[in-house]
Order: structure tokens, then C-alpha cells, then sequence
């Protein structure tokens, strides 16, 4: 390794250092008064679970002696129980309480996590996928249980235990007790090779790769009925296989050798290994004549016990590890941009939507949109147009604040975005996006989300405009059906509710990410009507994915890197011969190799011959 290579891994090590500290710190800090008081419990009962074995011990050498002294040994076996007996109410008041603190620390943290995901951008959201949020505010919020609830009482009781048992046992034996600890020090130094460099690393693989598969696994459950319909499960399943077949070839790879070490490891702190050990340093001593043979029995009793101890810290810190890492993961999410959310401002007096200037990047050094200047004017329709990866979705979703912008303005009504509190702007605005969005609910529930003030007459209006109130009417509950239980819609009808749910708001000014990219050629047709009824006399902004769908559009911004190269109407742009032109040229190359596989298909056997 290079010098350069080992100076930027140990800048790596300190950063996540350093955002575990402060993981712990922002998700901890709430709970450490009260984790420390728990704690010094624990220490105080692995501390009484000693002193019973020592009483015990002394007990045997006490009845081991030329004269037994039985008063001192009935006292001994009352203070072992009364010891015994104290240590159990001492342990489950801890546990108890540090369960207490846990459960309250659980419900305030989702309510915090709940509240910020009210106050980070809809950006964020586009970004994540389903799985990766209820893995946030599900799974990583009850991996945190152990760190509460456990992990500091098990380590304070897994320290405080042998630390006091080896104390005793130097007063006993100083040497043997020395010679105790061999073996503990060979499975520290073994372990230590099994968490060696490189396994922060790997571990945070190991925790993508387990992502991946949540997510994947949620996205083949999602979609196996569509293509399952288009009779291609191999392709929907092939994702989800990949992503299986990654996380299995890595922990294997990862952990095989992992677990023979760790096994090896073991085998230094067997029981049976020790007591070996300690029987063979001990006959030496007792044969010299410099231990009594009753100073075996403390070993015996206390001694073998000691490497159990150690073992649990190791078998507990793959739950601490998963559990330290959701810490950060949560940390994460509580240090996100927040959007600025004025309580008051100004309200739009017209639809007029000026992009100044406007350049926007998701990272400071990495600039997606840049220089950004247009107008879209009340009653016209504005196309976005570019290549793949030209900023089109990111400049369409600046105007509802699905980010911010990091240089120039967006301004409504001459007022910039920023200043008109969320409610204001969403009244501006709306939006009809590819991936369509339905909480779990009613179809009245769903369409009230727009405008909870509705009455029937306004969800028929809409809903018949959007070309779904017959369709509504045909479940078994109409407006009341439930989304997934007694409403399986396709993908073009909740494309048509999220359009009636836009047509409801009345917003003056929409946002549509080609609605019907994904639609059958059914729903296709009913999406256009419903679309013609959505875009009237209002100011659009469409992202056109495919050319031939710009029929109507009144002004194009064509992009590519971020910048806007072509402006104009779309006769005018493919006049000219720029990019516009060649983007048109290919999408209609590409219209004729489908008529042309079309025209070749069998009808009996609806195969394509290619």
C-alpha cells in the first residue's frame, strides 16, 4: 500500500470515526443519564453474581480445613443467598428499567424521524427507494433496541465479572491467575486478526449488498403480476436473482474464513482447555509445596468461567456492529437539508413562471443544471427535451421544490418559490409523475388529499374528467374501496386518479413527467383525454421522453449537460437541424422499427419474427 493510499484510509477510519461518535451522540445522548444509572446496576449484580462463588470457594477450603469452623460456615451459606437473592432483584430492575428507556426512546425517536421527513425535500424521497425508507424508520429503529436496551448492560456486567473474579483470584494465587489469562490473550490477539483492516469496509458492503436485496425483493414483489401479464417472469425475477446471488458469493467469500478463525479462537477459552491448563500449572505449584491444594478450588469454581464471559462480549458484537451502523444511518436522516419553510408569504397572482439564472447540483463540485433561464406563461404548454441524463426530471422537479436550487431563482407571479409557504406553493403547483403515488386508503381518501374539502359532486366531476369514475363505480365499495385490498388498480388507472386527484386541487400551474410512457395503448387513449381537460388555459411543463407525443406543445427547451442549447416551437427546432432535430430523427426511426416488427407478427401466434 502507498503512502497516499494509507494517509486516505486512515482519513476514511477517522471520518467514520467520527460520525459514529456523533451518531451515538445525537441518537444516544437523550438516554445516557439514564443508561449510565442502568449501567452501574449491571456492575453491581455481575459483582453480587461473583461474590456467591466466592463464598463457596471459601466455604470449601473452609471444610476442607484440619478443623472446621461451622458457625463461619452457615454464615457463609446465608450470605451467599442473601447475596444471590440481591443480585437477581438488582439485574432485573436494570434490565427493566433499560427496557423502560428503550421503549420510550423508540416512540420519540419515530415521532422525530416522522417530523423530519415532513421537512426534508420530496427530493429526498425520489432518491430512496420504498424499502430503503421503512428500513430507516422500521428495521435500523428496532436494531437500536440492542443498543439500549442491552448492549451497555452486557458489556459493563462482561467486564465488571471477570475484572473482580480475576482480582480474587490474585489474592488466592497471583501466578496461576497469571497463568489464567494465556489463553485469554491468545483469543483477544486471534480475534483481533478476524477484525483486522478492512473490515469497517466490508461490513459497510455487507450492509449495501443487504439493501440491494431488500430492495430488489420489494420491487420483484411489486411487479410480478405485470410481467408475469407481458409473460416475461425470467426478467423480473433476473434482478432480484443478481442481487441475491452478489450478497451470497460476498458473505461467503467474507465470512468462510471469518468463521474457522473465529472457530480456532474458540477452542482457547473451551472450558475444558482451561480447566487443562490450569490442572497442569496447578499439580506443579501443589507438588513444590508453594499452594495448597485447597487454593485449586477458587480456579475450579471462578476461573473456567471467566473465558465464558469474554466468548458473550464477541457472540454480541455483530448486533452491536448492525446496531451502531443504524445509528448513523438514523444520524444520517436527522442531519439532512431541511427545506425552508416560511409560516407566512405572499400568495401567486398569476401563473407566470420565470426560471432566472438557475443552476442547480446535488453536490457542491458535480453541477447537473447550470445557467437556466425560461418563462412558461399561463395558457402554453412548455416541453422539456434532452438526451438521457440532461437535467430534464431534475429542472421539472425545481418548480415544486422538490429541491432547492443552489444559484438564481424560480419565481411564480414574480414571487420566488422560497418565500411562499408550502401550503401557498402547492396550490401553485401540481404535479402528475411517471411513478404514481397512493397512500394506503380509500379511493376518497386519495382524492380528498388535494382538496380535503370536497364534496361528492367535485370527486364525480373529476373523476369523470379524468375518465376513472366508471371504473370506481365498478368496485365493490366505490369511493370507499380500499387501495390494495378491495382496489387493484393498473398502472394506467392510478395514473388516471392521480389525475383526477390533480384536476381536484385546481392548481394552476402543472408539472407532468409524460404520464403514459408506461401505459397500455387503452389507458394510453383515456390518459391523453384526461390530460386534454388537466392542461387547459394552465401553465405546463412537460418532460417529453418520447418526441412524437409533442403534439399541441407551444414552446420546446431542448438540454444537454445541464444547459439549455434549443428553445423554440417544435417545427421551428427540427428546422434548424440542431440537436432537436437528430433527438426527432432517431424517435422516428425508432416508431418505424416497431411498425415494421408489428407488421411482421403472426396473428395466430402473436410471436414477433425478427
Amino acid at each position: 500500500m502507498s503512502d497516499t493510499d494509507e494517509r486516505a484510509g486512515k482519513a476514511d477510519l477517522g471520518e467514520a470515526r467520527r460520525r459514529q461518535k456523533a451518531a451515538n451522540s445525537r441518537v444516544l445522548g437523550p438516554v445516557s443519564v439514564r443508561l449510565t444509572v442502568a449501567s452501574a446496576l449491571a456492575a453491581a449484580a455481575a459483582i453480587c453474581s461473583v461474590v456467591p462463588f466466592i463464598v463457596i470457594a471459601e466455604l470449601c477450603r473452609e471444610l476442607l480445613s484440619a478443623s472446621i469452623d461451622w458457625d463461619r460456615v452457615w454464615s457463609l451459606v446465608i450470605v451467599a443467598l442473601g447475596i444471590l437473592g440481591f443480585r437477581g432483584l438488582v439485574q432485573s430492575g436494570a434490565l427493566l428499567w433499560s427496557h423502560m428507556i428503550d421503549a420510550e426512546h423508540q416512540y420519540t425517536l419515530r415521532q422525530l424521524l416522522a417530523a423530519k421527513l415532513t421537512r426534508v425535500p420530496l427530493g429526498w424521497f425520489t432518491e430512496r427507494s420504498s424499502g430503503g425508507v421503512k428500513k430507516l424508520l422500521q428495521s435500523d429503529v428496532d436494531a437500536l433496541h440492542y443498543l439500549v436496551a442491552h448492549a451497555r448492560l452486557e458489556f459493563v456486567a462482561a467486564i465488571t465479572l471477570p475484572f473482580a473474579t480475576f482480582v480474587y483470584l490474585v489474592f488466592v494465587d497471583w501466578r496461576l491467575s497469571l497463568i489464567l489469562l494465556v489463553p485469554i490473550l491468545a483469543y483477544a490477539f486471534a480475534i483481533s486478526r478476524v477484525m483486522g483492516k478492512g473490515h469497517a469496509e466490508k461490513l459497510a458492503a455487507f450492509d449495501s449488498l443487504q439493501s440491494t436485496v431488500s430492495e430488489t425483493t420489494i420491487e420483484f414483489v411489486d411487479g410480478i403480476q405485470v410481467v408475469r401479464a407481458f409473460g416475461q417472469p425470467r426478467k423480473g425475477h433476473h434482478r432480484y436473482q443478481e442481487a441475491v446471488d452478489d450478497h451470497a458469493k460476498f458473505f461467503t467469500a467474507w465470512v468462510g474464513p471469518i468463521t474457522r478463525l473465529e472457530g480456532a479462537a474458540g477452542l482457547l477459552l473451551n472450558p475444558v482447555l482451561v480447566l487443562l491448563i490450569v490442572l497442569v500449572a496447578s499439580l506443579t505449584f501443589i507438588t513444590s509445596g508453594s499452594m495448597g491444594a485447597a487454593d485449586l478450588i477458587p480456579f475450579l469454581l471462578l476461573g473456567l468461567g471467566i473465558g465464558g464471559t469474554v466468548l458473550s462480549v464477541g457472540y454480541g458484537m455483530n448486533a452491536l456492529r448492525q446496531a451502531s451502523a443504524a445509528a448513523v444511518r438514523l444520524w444520517e436522516l436527522t442531519e439532512a437539508d431541511e427545506l425552508v419553510d416560511p409560516a407566512q408569504g405572499p400568495t401567486p397572482a398569476s401563473g407566470l413562471v420565470r426560471f432566472e439564472d438557475v443552476s442547480f447540483g446535488y453536490h457542491a463540485d458535480r453541477p447537473v443544471l447550470r445557467g437556466i433561464t425560461a418563462e412558461l406563461h399561463p395558457g402554453t404548454i412548455t416541453a422539456l427535451v434532452g438526451p438521457s441524463g440532461s437535467g430534464k426530471t431534475t429542472l421539472a422537479r425545481l418548480l415544486p421544490r422538490f429541491d432547492d436550487v443552489t444559484a438564481g431563482r424560480i419565481t411564480i407571479g414574480g414571487h420566488d418559490i422560497r418565500s411562499l409557504p408550502s401550503a401557498v406553493l402547492y396550490r401553485s403547483v401540481g404535479f402528475v409523475l411517471q411513478d404514481v403515488q397512493l397512500i394506503a386508503g380509500s379511493i376518497r381518501d386519495n382524492l380528498l388529499l388535494a382538496r380535503p374539502d370536497a364534496d361528492d359532486a367535485a370527486l364525480v366531476e373529476a373523476t369523470r374528467a379524468a375518465q376513472i369514475h366508471e371504473r370506481i363505480l365498478d368496485l365493490p365499495r366505490g369511493y370507499e374501496s380500499e387501495i390494495g385490498k378491495d382496489a387493484r388498480l393498473s398502472g394506467g388507472e392510478a395514473q388516471r386518479l392521480s389525475i383526477a386527484r390533480a384536476l381536484l386541487a385546481d392548481a394552476p400551474i402543472l408539472v407532468l413527467d409524460e404520464a403514459t410512457a408506461f401505459a397500455d395503448p387503452e389507458s394510453e387513449a383515456a390518459i391523453q383525454d384526461a390530460l386534454a381537460v388537466l392542461v387547459a388555459d394552465r401553465t405546463v411543463l412537460v418532460i417529453a421522453h418520447r418526441l412524437h407525443t409533442l403534439e399541441g406543445v407551444d414552446n420546446v427547451l431542448v438540454l444537454e449537460d445541464g444547459r439549455i442549447v434549443e428553445e423554440g416551437a417544435p417545427a421551428d427546432l427540427r428546422a434548424r437541424g440542431g440537436l432537436f432535430s437528430r433527438l426527432w430523427d432517431a424517435n422516428e426511426r425508432a416508431l418505424r422499427e416497431v411498425d415494421e416488427l408489428e407488421t411482421t407478427a403472426d396473428p395466430g401466434t402473436k410471436e414477433v419474427h425478427v
